[in-house]
């Protein structure tokens, strides 16, 4: 066979040669140890929380080694892709904090000098490798139909052997030079396939920088590695981009571990530099006490796209994504409570090989952490934000005032054990609602146990006589003492708590009444504060209305 001839036949309008693409794409020219990474997702629908993971720690790798980080986009399986899911992949990246400086950027945007970054626009390169395979004697064209390829597996089913194009079964390897020609001009359609060198006994050898020593049988198969339309399959592509592209480093999830054995066989028959591979074990929860992956049909937490409808910072989402990455970043979180998250030294071998559960409970009270601790400001700028997109009536209420929205969103948040009460943006409706008659729904029916309608009447009725809105908070407090024993309570917790049956309640149980005639809430910030935001006359008006209901 002459295979300068062969190829020439194959790619006639191919012109290029890999020396070309070499110059055209040169070594990056970073430091020794420096680290450059990649996120390659398809556009085939919404980005998975997985597939942010994925690309969080593909970004960590390249930054913590002084590297760089790029995003390209595999839209070789046409079938597949959803109308500008680019869009929402970028976006999804950049809403969680994974900026992009290098690759896709937008829909039909790019950056950076290694581009173009999206596979479809990279033909004419594929092209080229494969050519140039071709003239090695590495590649040939396969005129199999998809019916007699299924023969050729239904024969090795019923021979119990391995399935796959291969060896006796690959019929195509061995056509001649006219035999492939008269096919061509008869216009039958062929892809084009990697002659593998791998042998049934082989094995192969890799370094996960996740999971450790790998071993695994040689690949024998001769993989297709460009389609009938002269497209790529993934296995080929991206072993040219990341060699182009100059990956050192393959971050991606633990369902490619099988094709390794592929993939280290088509860099070596390319003549490239193997990169290092680092795969990720799959996001995994608990159900009914079975572990199993986060799926798209069963978890709305699943999709990134739930974060951002939620209304969950950024910082939360990234936040809690790091405590999934290694395990001793809790520890490390705990002794630097101020440090940024690019402070933290990521490992990847600190990765969890068999899959980090994701817990929501847990997940919401690392995001109340985060929350918690921002001041006022930044929690009304992002609540307006999140409103404005997901929640429009709400939006024109909570805007129409910044100054009290602030003010509400401030209690008791700058002290030093501020109260946790909002994980996310589309808390901040309910947890704020009593504040405005427009979203406001009176319910007196929540009085504790310990404490009678009559009682409670008869606080209310004691507090309008005692009530005056220019008290500080000590005075008003003071009121609220002096209320306790006329009505049979008393201003003292622990004397309470040492002889129960004495008194009708304590200071708190009045607090409480108080709390419920004005908010319809056990548990609120702090009274005080609200009352001053209420004004006098809102709070006569609920009190009156507390009344009248408990005196029913």
């Amino acid at each position: 066979m002459d295979f300068e001839k062969l190829a020439e036949l194959l790619f006639p309008e191919i012109d290029k040669t890999p020396d070309y693409y070499e110059e055209l794409y040169p070594e990056r020219g970073l430091p020794e140890g420096a680290r450059v990474t990649r996120f390659a997702p398809s556009p085939t629908g919404y980005l998975h929380i997985g597939g942010l993971f994925s690309g969080l720690i593909s970004k960590l790798t390249a930054d913590v080694s002084g590297g760089n980080f790029y995003l390209r986009i595999e839209d070789t399986d046409k079938k597949r892709e959803v109308e500008d899911g680019v869009s929402g992949i970028v976006k999804g990246l950049c809403d969680f904090g994974i900026d992009i400086t290098e690759g896709v950027t937008g829909f039909e945007t790019e950056a950076g000098n290694y581009g173009p970054y999206t596979q479809s626009k990279r033909a004419a390169i594929y092209q080229c490798f494969a050519k140039d395979l071709v003239k090695k004697g590495l590649a040939y064209p396969c005129f199999c139909t998809a019916d007699e390829v299924q023969a050729i597996r239904d024969k090795q089913e019923a021979e119990g052997v391995l399935p796959g194009y291969y060896g006796e079964y690959a019929v195509c390897r061995s056509l001649s030079f006219d035999e492939i020609k008269a096919n061509i001009d008869a216009g039958k359609p062929y892809v084009v396939r990697l002659k593998s060198q791998g042998s049934p006994d082989g094995k192969i050898t890799f370094d996960d920088m996740i999971k450790g020593k790998i071993e695994m049988p040689q690949n024998i198969v001769d993989v297709v590695i460009l389609k009938t339309d002269g497209i790529p399959t993934y296995h080929f592509a991206h072993c040219i981009d990341d060699h182009l592209m100059r990956t050192t480093h393959v971050v991606r999830g633990d369902e490619w571990i099988s094709s390794v054995p592929t993939h280290i066989e088509l860099f070596k028959a390319c003549g490239f530099k193997v990169p290092k591979y680092a795969h990720i074990a799959p996001i995994m929860k608990l159900d009914d006490g079975n572990k199993r992956k986060l799926s798209k049909r069963k978890d709305p937490e699943a999709a990134v796209e739930f974060y951002s409808e939620q209304g969950f910072p950024k910082e939360s989402v990234l936040e809690y994504l790091y405590t999934l990455a290694n395990s001793n970043f809790e520890d490390w979180r705990r002794a630097n409570k101020d440090a940024t998250l690019s402070e933290f030294p990521f490992n990847l071998k600190k990765m969890s090989v068999s899959g980090a559960l994701f817990d929501l409970m847990k997940f919401n009270d690392i995001s109340k952490n985060v929350i918690c601790v921002k001041d006022a400001d930044w929690v009304l700028e992002r609540t307006l934000s999140w409103a404005e997109q997901y929640d429009k009536e709400f939006f024109e209420l909570f805007s129409a005032d910044k100054a009290k929205a602030r003010e509400i969103l401030n209690i008791d948040r700058e002290n030093p054990k501020p109260r946790k009460d909002l994980a996310k943006w589309s808390d901040v409706p309910e947890y704020v609602a009593y504040f405005y008659d427009e979203i406001y729904t009176p319910d007196f029916d929540v009085l504790p146990e310990n404490i009678n309608r009559a009682d409670a009447v008869a606080v209310l009725r004691a507090y309008k006589d005692a009530f005056n809105i220019a008290d500080d908070k000590d005075t008003w407090f003071g009121r609220m003492k002096d209320l306790c024993e006329p009505l049979g309570f008393t201003p003292n917790v622990k004397e309470y708590k040492a002889n129960p049956d004495a008194y009708k309640g304590h200071i708190g149980d009045v607090s409480t009444i108080i709390r419920v005639a004005l908010t319809s809430r056990t548990n609120t910030p702090d009274l005080y504060y609200i009352i001053k935001i209420l004004g006098e006359a809102e709070v006569m008006k609920r009190i009156d209305s507390a009344i009248s209901a408990w005196e029913k």
